[in-house]
C-alpha cells in the first residue's frame, strides 16, 4: 500500500518524491540529468536497482529544512536494504556533492552481513560508512578519522567510538535518520557559497538546481563471482573504439571502483585476471547493455555496474568524460552509424573545443607551477627559454633552440623575432593588441597583459608574484589557451587534425550560409588559411611584407625622401619584392577572392625608436645622425594611432599607394589564366569621408589605366573601404557611390567608439568586467548595443547607395561565435578572422544556421 501511494502521490500530486519507473515523471530540468538517464535505463528494461528521484524544489526544500516524508520515501525499498543517494545536476560538468554508499549499515546489519560474508567483510563495510558519514555528513575533525583504517572489526569499532567521542552520541542505528541526515547534508552542500562560485565557473547559471537519487545498493558480494566496475567502449582521450574500463573484484574491495592498482582488467591481458576469464556470460552481457545504450541513448555511455553471484546490475550511465578531440570523434562515428543526424553532431561541439585539436595544449591532468596570468590571446602552448628581444629570438631559433618572446608590448618590428619564437608573453596588451592580432594570425601562443608580473628590460629579468625571478635562459610555458605563464617544461597534448576532424568541418560547410575568410599577412599565412579551407582572403595587411631587413631600410629610405622624385625612386625598388608578394599570394589562393589593405600604420613605425637604433639607421643610409633624428622627431605624434595614418598617409604621400596598386595590377595578371581569373579586392584603410575615397580611387585608375597601357591586358579589381571610424559608418551612403565592398574593421572601430586604446585596456578591463562595467571585453566579444549599432547603420546606408554592396567583418571579431550570430542577422556577406580562427568559425556558422532552420 505504501508504494502504491508514493507511485499515486509522485504523479498525481507531488512530482517532488518519485519512484522511478517508465512513466514517472521526471526531466532534466525538474530532477537532473542522472535521473532522466536513469529512467530511460530502465525503460530499456535494463537491470537497474530501484530508486527514488527527489526534484530540484524537494532539495531546495531540504537544504531549508523542510523534509519529505521519509517514510513514503523509504517504502520502495526492502527492508533491511543498503542505499546509496547521488547528485543528479542539471548538467554532469556542474559537479555536485559526492555520492554516499551503504547508508543503513549498524549493528543489526553488521551482525546479519557477518553470518553471511564474514566478520572482516562486514565490518569494511561498516568501517566505511561510518568515515563516510563521519567526515562529509556530521562534518568531523578529518584528522581524527586519518588515523583510522577502513579495513576489518578493530578500524570499525575505533571509527565508532571516536564518532561517539566527538558527538557525545553514538553513530545513528536507525536507517531513516541516516538518509534524513546524508539528504540535509548533501542539499546544504550544493547550497554553499563555495560550491555555488566553483559550478558558476563551469558555466552553471546563478540557481542551478540540483536533484538526488536514493539507489537501492547493489553490494556485489556473495558465493558466485562478484564485484564492480565501469565500463566504456571508447577511449576517452582520443576517441577511438576501444572497450576501456576497470573490473574489482568482492576481495578487493567495493571503493576501489574507478581502478586502483589492484584492479583487474575487463578483457584477457598478460597483466592479470580478466572479467571477461571470470565471468564470460556477464561479460558479454555489459558489452551488449552499452551497445544497446549507445544506440538508443545516442550517446557514447560509461556503464557503471555491479556482478553479484555473476548477476548483472546496471547502477548508472553517463556520458563519457572526455577530451575535445575525443567529442569530434565520437559524434563523427554516431552519425556515420546513423544514431544521430549530422545536424546534431555538428551541434554536440563548441566551436572554442576546435581550439584543442588545432593547437598544442598543456596536459592540465598534471599539476604545474604556475607562476603568471594574462589574457589569453593566442590559443596553444609552448615551452622555450626566456628571451627579451627580437633578435634574441632569432639568434636562438638560428641555434636550434625554442625560445618565448618576452616584452613589454610588441610592435611590427618585432615580426620576425615573433616568427622565430615559440610563444610570446606581454606586459601589456588585450585582444587585439598586436601580439594577440599576430599570434592568432601565425597560431603562435600568446598571454598579453600579465600585469601581475614585472618585466626588467633593461637588466633582462622577469619577477613573478612570489619573488622567483626567471632571467634569460631559463625554462617557461606560456598557455595561451588559459592565459597562464607555467614554470619550466610541462607534459603537453599534441594537435589533432584527423579525418574526423575534417568531416566535422566539410560536414559544417554544407550547413553555412555566410562565408568564411582569413586574414592573412604574408603567402604563409595564405597558405594556413587555405590548409583551412577558408573562402579566400578578408584582410591582408600589406605592411608586414615591409618588415623583412632588406625592404626595411629600402622603406627607410623613402621616408627619409626629400621629394616626390626621390621617395619613387625608392619606392620603386621595393615594386619588384611587393609584387613577388602579391604573385606568391593570389597563386597561393588560386583564385579565390584576396582583399589586400593599403598601408595603413603611421611612418614612425618604420623607424628605430632608441638611440641605438639611430646610429645604426644613420651609418645604413650614410647620413649624418642629426638628420636621422630630426626626421625621427618630425615625424612623431601625440598620438599616431589617430594621426597620419591609413588613407591620411595616402593622400599626403600619394606615391606609397601607387606603387602598391601597380605591384597588385601586375601581380594580377602574372597569375591570371582563362580558367583562374583574379580580381584584386584593394581596400581604404581608416576613412571617415567621401572625398578620401574619391581622391585614392583616382590615383587607382590612372595607375590600372597606365598597366593596361603597358601591358595590353585588360583586368578587372575592385576598391572598398575599411569602415573602422564612426563617421565612416554614419557617412556609409556617400562612401558607398565610389566603393564595391565595405569591410568592418572592428578592431579600431570599436577602439573609437569606446575611445579605449586597445593595447591599454588590458590593465583594467577585467576589473570592468567583473564589476559589471562591460558585460564583456568589447575587444572579445562585439559589443553589439553600441559598435554594433553602427554596424547596422553602416550596412543599411550603405546599400541605399547600392544595392548590391558587398558587407563583412574583418576585425577579430569574425571568429568569435556570438558576432558571426551577429553578422548573419545584419545580412553580411561573410566574416574574416585569423587562420587559425577559420575552423572555429566554420563550425560556428553551421551551428547557426541549423539552429534557425530549427526555430
Amino acid at each position: 500500500m505504501l508504494r502504491a501511494s508514493l507511485e499515486d502521490a509522485a504523479v498525481q500530486n507531488n512530482p517532488h518524491t518519485t519512484l522511478i519507473t517508465a512513466t514517472a515523471p521526471v526531466s532534466p530540468d525538474t530532477h537532473g540529468g542522472r535521473t532522466k538517464c536513469l529512467q530511460r535505463l530502465v525503460r530499456l528494461d535494463l537491470p537497474v536497482p530501484r530508486t527514488v528521484g527527489l526534484s530540484f524544489e524537494a532539495v531546495y526544500r531540504i537544504a531549508r529544512g523542510e523534509m519529505p516524508d521519509m517514510a513514503l520515501l523509504l517504502s520502495p525499498f526492502e527492508q533491511g536494504e543498503l542505499l546509496c543517494v547521488r547528485p543528479s545536476s542539471g548538467d554532469p560538468d556542474w559537479g555536485g556533492p559526492s555520492a554516499i554508499l551503504n547508508i543503513g549499515m549498524n549493528n543489526a546489519r553488521f551482525d546479519d552481513f557477518a553470518q553471511r560474508l564474514g566478520k572482516e567483510t562486514a565490518a569494511s563495510l561498516y568501517a566505511r560508512f561510518v568515515h563516510s558519514y563521519s567526515l562529509r555528513v556530521a562534518r568531523l575533525d578529518p584528522d581524527v578519522f586519518d588515523e583510522i583504517g577502513v579495513e576489518g572489526e578493530a578500524s570499525l569499532n575505533a571509527a565508532l567510538r571516536a564518532y561517539e567521542e566527538e558527538t557525545d552520541e553514538p553513530f545513528p542505528q536507525d536507517p531513516a535518520v541516516q538518509l534524513a541526515e546524508v539528504l540535509r547534508s548533501m542539499a546544504r552542500a550544493w547550497d554553499g557559497t563555495s560550491a555555488r562560485l566553483l559550478r558558476q565557473g563551469k558555466g552553471a547559471p546563478a540557481d542551478a538546481g540540483l536533484g538526488l537519487v536514493v539507489q537501492s545498493m547493489a553490494l556485489g558480494f556473495g558465493e558466485g563471482e562478484c564485484g564492480s566496475g565501469v565500463l566504456q567502449l571508447i577511449d576517452r582521450e582520443t576517441g577511438l573504439e576501444q572497450l576501456t574500463g576497470r573490473y574489482l573484484s568482492q576481495s578487493q574491495g567495493r571503493d576501489a571502483l574507478e581502478g586502483g592498482s589492484k584492479a583487474l582488467f575487463l578483457e584477457r591481458d598478460a597483466r592479470g585476471p580478466s572479467l571477461e576469464e571470470l565471468a564470460p556470460d556477464a561479460f558479454r552481457s555489459l558489452i551488449e547493455i552499452a551497445q544497446l545504450m549507445r544506440l538508443k541513448l545516442r550517446e557514447e555511455m560509461q556503464v557503471e555496474f555491479v556482478i553479484e553471484n555473476g548477476r548483472v546490475h546496471i547502477l548508472d550511465g553517463v556520458r563519457v568524460s572526455r577530451t575535445s578531440r575525443a567529442a569530434v570523434r565520437s559524434v563523427v562515428r554516431l552519425a556515420e552509424d546513423k544514431i544521430i543526424t549530422r545536424q546534431e553532431a555538428l551541434l554536440r561541439v563548441p566551436p572554442s573545443a576546435l581550439n584543442e585539436l588545432l593547437h598544442r595544449q598543456v596536459d592540465r591532468s598534471v599539476s604545474n607551477d604556475l607562476i603568471g596570468r594574462g589574457v589569453a590571446a593566442s590559443p596553444g602552448a609552448a615551452t622555450g627559454k626566456v628571451v627579451f628581444t627580437a633578435a634574441d629570438a632569432q639568434a636562438a631559433a638560428a641555434r636550434g633552440e625554442s625560445c618565448v618572446l618576452v616584452r613589454r608590448e610588441t610592435s611590427p618590428e618585432d615580426i620576425r623575432g615573433m616568427h622565430a619564437a615559440k610563444a610570446v608573453l606581454t606586459e601589456r596588451g588585450g585582444m587585439t593588441s598586436h601580439a594577440a592580432v599576430i599570434g592568432r594570425g601565425i597560431g603562435l601562443p600568446c598571454v598579453v597583459g600579465a600585469t601581475e608580473m614585472r618585466f626588467q628590460m633593461r637588466k633582462k629579468l622577469l619577477t613573478v608574484s612570489d619573488g622567483r625571478t626567471f632571467k634569460e635562459g631559463d625554462v617557461i610555458t606560456v598557455d595561451g589557451t588559459h592565459g597562464e605563464v607555467l614554470s619550466g617544461s610541462v607534459p603537453m597534448l599534441e594537435a589533432t587534425l584527423d579525418d574526423a576532424f575534417q568531416t566535422l568541418l566539410s560536414w559544417a560547410d554544407d550547413e553555412r550560409d555566410i562565408g568564411i575568410r582569413a586574414n592573412a599577412d604574408t603567402p604563409a599565412d595564405a597558405q594556413t588559411a587555405k590548409m583551412f579551407l577558408a573562402q579566400g582572403i578578408g584582410l591582408c595587411r600589406t605592411e608586414h611584407m615591409f618588415f623583412e631587413d632588406d625592404r626595411l631600410t629600402v622603406m627607410r629610405e623613402m621616408i627619409f625622401a626629400e621629394s616626390s622624385e626621390d621617395r619613387s625612386a625608392a619606392l620603386k625598388r621595393l615594386l619588384p619584392v611587393q609584387r613577388a608578394d602579391f604573385t606568391e599570394l593570389f597563386r597561393t589562393m588560386a583564385g579565390l577572392p584576396v582583399c589586400l589593405r593599403l598601408l595603413d600604420p603611421p611612418l614612425h613605425e618604420f623607424l628605430p625608436s632608441d638611440h641605438a637604433g639611430h646610429r645604426a639607421l644613420a651609418e645604413a643610409l650614410d647620413i649624418p645622425l642629426s638628420d636621422v633624428t630630426r626626421r625621427v622627431e618630425a615625424l612623431s605624434e601625440y598620438n599616431p594611432m589617430l594621426g597620419m595614418r591609413g588613407v591620411r598617409l595616402g593622400i599626403k604621400v600619394p606615391e606609397i599607394y601607387d606603387m602598391q596598386v601597380r605591384a597588385i595590377f601586375e601581380a594580377a595578371i602574372s597569375v591570371t589564366t582563362p580558367e583562374m581569373p583574379i580580381v584584386p579586392e584593394i581596400m581604404i584603410p581608416l576613412v571617415s569621408a567621401k572625398r578620401e575615397v574619391e581622391l585614392v580611387k583616382m590615383r587607382v585608375d590612372i595607375v590600372a589605366a597606365a598597366v593596361r597601357a603597358e601591358t595590353g591586358v585588360d583586368f578587372d579589381y575592385k576598391l572598398g573601404v575599411m569602415v573602422e571610424t564612426p563617421r565612416a559608418a554614419l557617412r556609409a551612403e556617400d562612401i558607398a557611390e565610389s566603393t564595391s565592398f565595405l569591410s568592418f574593421g572592428t578592431n579600431d572601430l570599436t577602439q573609437m567608439t569606446y575611445g579605449l586604446s586597445r593595447d591599454d585596456a588590458g590593465r583594467f578591463m577585467s576589473e570592468y568586467v567583473a564589476q559589471g562595467v562591460f558585460a564583456e571585453d568589447p575587444f572579445h566579444t562585439l559589443d553589439v548595443d553600441g559598435v554594433g549599432e553602427l554596424l547596422i547603420l553602416g550596412a543599411k546606408r550603405g546599400r541605399m547607395a547600392r544595392p548590391g554592396l558587398t558587407l563583412s567583418m574583418c576585425g577579430e571579431h569574425g571568429g568569435n561565435p556570438e558576432s558571426i550570430a551577429f553578422c548573419r542577422a545584419a545580412g553580411f556577406d561573410y566574416v574574416s578572422c585569423s587562420p587559425f580562427r577559420v575552423p572555429v568559425a566554420r563550425l560556428a556558422a553551421a551551428q547557426l544556421a541549423i539552429l534557425d532552420k530549427l526555430g
